[in-house]
């Protein structure tokens, strides 16, 4: 072993407490291949004993142990079950059939209107969609894509009438008022388009976390975060995929987030909500027709043994 290639770390016989090391672990570390030699004595009598031999016990450098070497961390925490649970979801959801699939946000908006025009069709698609079943968010964004949706024809249209449009979303009433609100927002601040950010999505009225994940992926191309719904944070919490049961949306999210790997990310909201628009449903979930019957923790609480 080099001498270039450790520390030294020196130690004394002597019982003298000025000249051993010092405790407490808070000084400097020592320099590769410097010793650390103890204080000496200035009292008479120590200078008349013989010199003390030291042991010199040899520390592996860092270069040694190899380059940037860090002490191993604990692995983190994962549901034990939840590759082969990922498997047959995907297994079931092979044949794309269930409402999300072909009504989502990425199916509302129009595919012929300029990029700035989707992006803003894709948001409200998402504001409508808030309590309110894919078919039904559908058939409004069909109804206010035939006058032309822009972000200058919503500003226009009064607002009985664009409660007659949107009607039966869930929460119309409040969504006139946002939908209105947003966009004037969206043209004094951002020239039609909207932001690219989720922190700045959210800020919007009618915008929640969910949303704007949705929005960053659908119209930005930009994985920021998973998108949780009522149906994953049903179907999350049943399966264990969360350390902790969560209590809300943005909880789960958060606990999704410290585990999943990131590629997954943007696969796994349209894959879990079409799971639970079809199988594992709020109420009366099909257990017998899951794969993931017996690696459901819920399974046998909700569907009997």
């Amino acid at each position: 072993m080099s001498m270039a290639g450790v520390r030294m770390v020196t130690r004394s016989r002597s019982r003298d407490p000025g000249t051993g090391p010092r405790g407490g672990g808070d000084e400097a570390p020592l320099r590769r291949g410097e010793a650390a030699a103890g204080k000496k004595s200035h009292s008479p009598a120590k200078r008349q004993q013989k010199t003390q031999k030291l042991n010199v016990t040899y520390e592996a450098s860092d270069h040694e142990k190899g380059e940037g070497a860090k002490p191993p961390e604990a692995p983190g925490w994962e549901p034990p079950d939840w590759q082969q649970q990922l498997v047959n979801i995907r297994t079931m959801r092979s044949g794309k059939d269930a409402p999300v699939d072909q009504l989502g946000a990425e199916h509302c908006y129009d595919p012929s209107a300029p990029p700035k025009v989707q992006r803003y069709q894709v948001l409200l698609s998402l504001m409508l969609s808030s309590q309110t079943k894919d078919q039904v968010t559908a058939g409004a964004m069909q109804r206010l894509r035939a006058r032309g949706l822009t972000v200058d024809s919503i500003l226009q249209t009064d607002d009985s009438t664009l409660g007659t449009l949107i009607y039966p979303v869930g929460f119309w009433r409040s969504k006139v008022k946002y939908i209105k609100q947003t966009s004037a927002i969206l043209q004094q601040r951002y020239g039609g388009d909207i932001p690219a950010s989720v922190a700045e999505l959210v800020a919007l009225p009618g915008v929640g976390p969910k949303m704007a994940h949705l929005a960053m992926a659908v119209a930005w191309g930009a994985v920021s975060g998973i998108a949780v719904d009522t149906h994953v944070h049903r179907i999350a919490n049943r399966l264990g995929w969360t350390k902790m049961a969560t209590k809300s949306p943005e909880k789960t999210r958060a606990a999704l987030e410290a585990w999943l790997p990131r590629e997954l990310w943007s696969e796994i909201n349209g894959l879990l909500v079409g799971f639970g628009q079809q199988t594992c449903l709020p109420v009366h979930p099909h257990c017998q027709a899951c794969l993931n019957r017996s690696l459901c923790p819920a399974a046998r609480s909700l569907c009997g043994p």
